[in-house]
């Protein structure tokens, strides 16, 4: 279950804006939140641009994050994304 919502999280095309606002909340800049996930500054921004899409491991990393932030992190996900049946 948590693995298909991570695939349907991955292949939306909000997923830069997310990054971008997921980083903002917990207050990192680029090059923090790339040592957080063991990639480059230039990965992140590309990311956040969407000139890339995060890799499968990220995706989990992510979606680990935003159910640490609990309420909040609930809150950027339904302002990201929608459920697609």
């Amino acid at each position: 279950m948590l693995y298909s919502r991570v695939l349907l999280v991955a292949k939306q095309p909000n997923i830069g804006k997310l990054v971008r606002a997921l980083r903002q909340e917990v207050n990192l800049s680029q090059e923090k939140f790339a040592a957080e996930f063991g990639v480059t500054f230039a990965t992140i921004n590309r990311w956040e641009n969407g000139r890339a899409t995060p890799s499968l491991l990220a995706i989990q990393r992510i979606s680990s994050l935003l159910n640490e932030l609990g309420e909040r992190g609930q809150i950027l996900k339904a302002t990201h994304f929608r459920e697609q049946e």
